[in-house]
């Protein structure tokens, strides 16, 4: 049975100590392949030099709404140039996020536009990072014709209107991680439920998010199993099918990966 973690930051500040153990717990857990992102210089340098270090690392590279003032056009133009690296597969994280006041909305869209953008130019898929700004976001990803190269709603806590939206307009494929196996977490799961599961993916957002029943402290690739075994327990099918499904899904839309 073969994982994949679509969505983590291995390059942060929480695994400078004990990043090869937490690589290696993810592998013996049958996380066979992890996309590393990247939304600043520091991280994207960290990510590029991952996936220089493991062969089963990948990065997306991409600039954070919440630091979109401070986004220049030498950063992704620098982005840009890096998209040409064999094991960068895709652009973001961007979005939008209304939740955090740092960038003024105005010019988090701006950067978001210009995102979309290079990522049609290079031809890559994009992860989209939401929160607080799902009218505006949508709206955008439609007016920018994103679909034309698709991507994912990454740590999707939606509607399961909104992500049939996100699928059948936009080419785009939601992504469920921890918050799934919270008890309280209704949206997740009715989307876990419904959505068939040719338009979902897998991701943990470590060291974020952290899955029951080791919610509160840090999360980590290897817990990828315990959102597959949620998800497969709400859609009533097998672990294995899940991780089958959601693994194909991901080479697809991550077509750089081998």
């Amino acid at each position: 049975m073969m994982l994949m973690d679509t969505h983590v930051h291995l390059n942060a500040e929480q695994y400078e100590t004990d990043l090869s153990e937490v690589i290696q717990r993810a592998l013996d857990a049958n996380v066979q392949k992890m996309i590393v992102v990247g939304f600043d210089r520091p991280t994207i340098t960290k990510a590029m030099e991952l996936v220089e270090q493991y062969e089963f690392l990948y990065a997306a590279i991409g600039w954070h709404p919440v630091d979109a003032i401070d986004c220049t056009d030498e950063d992704l133009q620098w982005i840009e140039e890096l998209t040409a690296h064999p094991k960068v597969v895709a652009i973001g994280e961007t979005g939008l996020d209304y939740h955090w006041d740092k960038s003024p909305k105005e010019i988090q869209q701006e950067v978001f536009r210009k995102q979309i953008a290079l990522a049609k130019r290079v031809k890559l898929p994009i992860v989209i990072h939401n929160r607080d700004a799902t009218d505006d976001c949508v709206r955008i990803l439609m007016e920018e014709h994103a679909e034309e190269v698709g991507g994912v709603m990454h740590s999707f806590s939606g509607s399961v209107e909104t992500a049939k939206i996100c699928i059948e307009k936009l080419n785009f494929i939601i992504s469920l991680g921890g918050p799934v196996t919270f008890k309280n977490a209704k949206m997740p799961k009715k989307v876990a439920a419904e959505i068939p599961l040719q338009y979902l993916m897998l991701e943990t957002d470590a060291p974020y998010l952290t899955p029951h029943p080791f919610r509160g402290k840090r999360n980590e690739p290897s817990h990828i199993p315990l959102i597959a075994q949620e998800i497969a327990s709400l859609k009533e099918i097998t672990v294995e099918e899940v991780a089958k499904v959601t693994t194909e899904n991901a080479h697809r839309l991550f077509y750089k990966i081998k």
